[in-house]
């Protein structure tokens, strides 16, 4: 099998990790508060990273350069998951990953301020079109899921911040040690702030934790082998596959489907990140050396 087709598969399947691993905090969320769901999805992965660490590179890789860039990307995987978690349980899994394909049209945007990258028309237009894509699916006016759908959309631009800083920690720090004190942060940093309020777990929803940690570390390493070995134009898309993880897993577990606003919504934020990922491979290949 060639890289290419490896890289694939790959993603293909860290896709269908993540899908299991938001199945599951889905199932939580109905009995426990996001920020203590946060703590448990950090913590719950962390010692499968461990050992994914010793197997690759070491602990000594896990060695962090620039300690306030990781301390940062942990306060925003906090804030991010906690409002993710907050949409996840009030809206159908497939209308919050729906909101969620912002995410590349908001790194673009926000490379722009924060790295000094340049943005085209074409590309600002993608961004827009994107945009107007989530605002289909929020439907302004309508109270509970408006309020589920804005803090999903926050949680993606924590994520897509996130994702700036990712570039700049590439430059001095190792993929094992980005995972590694994300999970710590965001596990150590949720539990804390979760602590008062802290529900103690039923015996049954341990393996449902279990899960979490598996899917969510599974979907990591997956998701890193799949762009070491595959262009990221190639692979980016295929991300895309988890609506219908989410449609199947609505419909089989909670008898939902998306209704057809959703669907257009999600029809246009497709097509103007598919558009915006060309674009930027077009930039990469014509840009001057």
């Amino acid at each position: 099998m060639t890289p290419a087709k490896r890289a694939t598969w790959l993603m293909l399947a860290a896709v269908a990790a993540f899908a299991g691993m938001d199945t599951s905090m889905k199932l939580l969320a109905a009995y426990y508060p996001p920020l203590e769901i946060s703590a448990l999805r950090g913590l719950a992965s962390l010692p499968f990273v461990l050992a994914w660490v010793m197997a690759t590179k070491g602990l000594a890789s896990i060695r962090p350069v620039r300690w306030g860039l990781h301390l940062l990307r942990g306060a925003l995987g906090i804030a991010m998951m906690v409002g993710f978690v907050y949409g996840l349980a009030r809206l159908p899994l497939s209308s919050t990953y729906a909101i969620t394909f912002i995410a590349p049209l908001l790194v673009t945007a926000l490379a722009v301020p924060l790295l000094g990258e340049h943005v085209g028309p074409r590309r600002w237009t993608a961004i827009g079109v994107g945009m107007v894509g989530v605002l289909v699916i929020l439907r302004p006016g309508g109270d509970v899921f408006s309020m589920a759908g804005l803090s999903v959309l926050l949680a993606t631009l924590c994520w897509a911040a996130g994702a700036i800083t990712v570039r700049v920690l590439v430059r001095t720090d190792t993929t094992q040690s980005m995972v590694v004190w994300m999970l710590v942060v965001l596990g150590v940093g949720s539990a804390l702030l979760a602590w008062p309020e802290w529900t103690p777990l039923r015996r049954d929803d341990w393996i449902i934790v279990a899960l979490v940690g598996a899917f969510g570390a599974c979907g990591q390493i997956l998701l890193t082998e799949a762009f070491r070995l595959g262009e990221a134009s190639r692979v980016a898309p295929l991300e895309y596959t988890a609506l219908l993880w989410s449609i199947g897993i609505d419909l089989a577990l909670w008898g939902v489907l998306p209704d057809a606003v959703t669907w257009v919504g999600a029809g246009i934020i497709i097509a103007s990140g598919l558009y915006l990922m060309r674009r930027e491979r077009v930039h990469d290949v014509t840009e001057p050396p």
